[in-house]
């Protein structure tokens, strides 16, 4: 049966800067990139190192799609991490603003939010 995600795939508003965030802020490493002319359309794979990875996509003219106030689908991405308050302060020193900690009142586990270039809610939780 299944195994787990292989990726998860995000179209973006503007590719270089959505690229650079996944790869220079989050740390990302790439995979795979091209061009596709045919659809004027970047497609970025983006890994881990535990294998998990991202595609991220460009597509012109791609309509909007809100986050807020919560719409019904995709609701947000999660990242795993060993240390939050050390995450939490790489991301400030690259400026990019976390909502304050909360506890999972079912886990106990800490999480905060942030969002990415085009305003996609991500999480991290504390292992």
């Amino acid at each position: 049966m299944l195994k787990g995600f292989h990726h998860v795939a995000i179209i973006c508003s503007d590719y270089p800067r959505s690229k650079a965030f996944y790869t220079d802020v989050l740390g990302f490493s790439i995979i795979d990139e091209n061009y596709r002319e045919a659809r004027d359309s970047y497609k970025c794979d983006l890994g881990l190192p535990d294998g998990s990875q991202i595609e991220l996509f460009s597509f012109p003219g791609a309509p909007q799609r809100p986050s807020r106030p919560e719409a019904q689908g995709l609701r947000h991405l999660a990242f795993k991490v060993d240390n939050l308050d050390e995450v939490i302060n790489h991301l400030t020193n690259k400026r990019v603003e976390c909502e304050p900690v909360r506890t999972d009142e079912y886990t106990g586990k800490r999480f905060t939010f942030f969002q990415d270039p085009d305003g996609l809610p991500l999480e991290l939780y504390e292992l």
